[in-house]
């Protein structure tokens, strides 16, 4: 064989092995396939902030998958980012677009009056009526409540504690229900438990960091409630809140964590053994139905997470499983029963309408 048809043959081998061996698929961000594009706007918090955002993200894939689609993202680092962010979207030629985030409401709003055939949907905020905006939001006030009368009925110090990323609704509505369901606690055992960082009558006064990823700031907030006498501590900050984990984990035992949106002993493992429990909000849930809706052509409406429906709930104890009393947990289910019939009114200004 000459040189030259033996160096033809190479090559061709190499183009046959490379072939065979190319890049599997991303599964994840940008993944191809021929069904339709759905695309993601995160809040600031981002991609990896093991709550909301993540679990929104979780759900695009899900639901991409649902309807043999592609799922991809664009993150927003302010609150500046959102309208370019949305913008780059509807110029890509997304079918659905998610924007995840209360705070997107305005951004959202107004793109889809800008763009009447483009087709949204919003985690934290209600549907736009008249225009193609899907609302999904979660009255978290009634599993927070019933997370605040854990609070309060593990407590051995008798002081619990609560702070916000942001004081918005999609926030404090976990911080009000915390803060009722620990006077419910005290109303039935005639205790005085009391929760620092939070009181609805005096919102002003609240603890709050300013920010859904500065870790440093929940270490320091939680920090000053452990010096308090806080041996319950509930972030409602999405990546500012594993400041608290670590504050907790540094306690030796001492403190608790109630975790939020997702199962913490799931989405940030390393910390479950400070984990009393999370209060749930199926924000992926959520999003892969509106996904699986939308690439079916009638996602119309919007989506409240509540109690009854699953869309709202605790996490298993996982680690505390043996130190939550039965009666205690038999008191959450009563509660549970109680706030889905109506016996138990929460007050909260927070809540969802509809």
């Amino acid at each position: 064989m000459s040189k030259g048809i033996r160096l033809a043959a190479g090559l061709a081998g190499l183009a046959l092995l490379v072939a065979a061996c190319g890049e599997a698929p991303d599964e994840n961000k940008g993944s191809e396939a021929a069904g339709p594009l759905a695309c993601m706007v995160t809040d600031t918090g981002g991609i990896d902030d093991r709550s909301f955002n993540a679990a929104a993200w979780k759900g695009m894939q899900a639901g991409a998958k649902a309807t043999s689609g592609k799922a991809d993202y664009v993150a927003s680092t302010s609150e500046n980012d959102y309208i370019p962010n949305i913008t780059n979207l509807i110029n890509k030629g997304c079918d659905t677009i998610v924007t995840v985030g209360g705070l997107m409401g305005d951004a959202t709003t107004q793109a889809s009056k800008d763009n009447p055939n483009q087709q949204f949907a919003i985690v934290d905020s209600g549907s736009v009526e008249g225009q193609k905006v899907y609302g999904m939001q979660f009255n978290t006030a009634q599993s927070s409540f019933q997370a605040g009368y854990l609070a309060a009925a593990t407590s051995q110090t008798g002081k619990v504690a609560t702070f916000g990323g942001l004081a918005i609704p999609p926030v404090t509505i976990f911080m009000d229900g915390f803060y009722e369901g620990v006077q419910y606690f005290n109303e039935k055992k005639g205790k005085k438990v009391e929760v620092i960082g939070w009181d609805p009558a005096k919102p002003d006064s609240g603890s709050i960091a300013g920010d859904f990823g500065d870790q440093a700031k929940g270490k320091t907030i939680s920090k000053g409630f452990i010096e308090q006498g806080a041996d319950v501590i509930f972030p409602v900050a999405g990546g500012t809140g594993l400041g608290a984990a670590a504050a907790a984990k540094e306690s030796g035992g001492k403190v608790s964590v109630i975790w939020v949106d997702s199962d913490g002993c799931e989405s940030v493992a390393e910390y479950c053994d400070v984990f009393l429990t999370s209060v749930l909000k199926n924000v992926a849930g959520a999003v892969e139905e509106a996904i699986t809706k939308a690439g079916a052509g009638d996602l119309t409406g919007g989506y409240l997470g509540t109690l009854e429906n699953g869309g709202t709930g605790l996490a298993p104890f996982h680690q505390y499983d043996a130190k939550v009393p039965a009666d205690v947990k038999a008191e959450l289910d009563k509660i549970k029963a109680d706030i889905v019939s109506g016996a138990i009114t929460i007050k909260s200004a927070a809540q969802p309408k509809g």
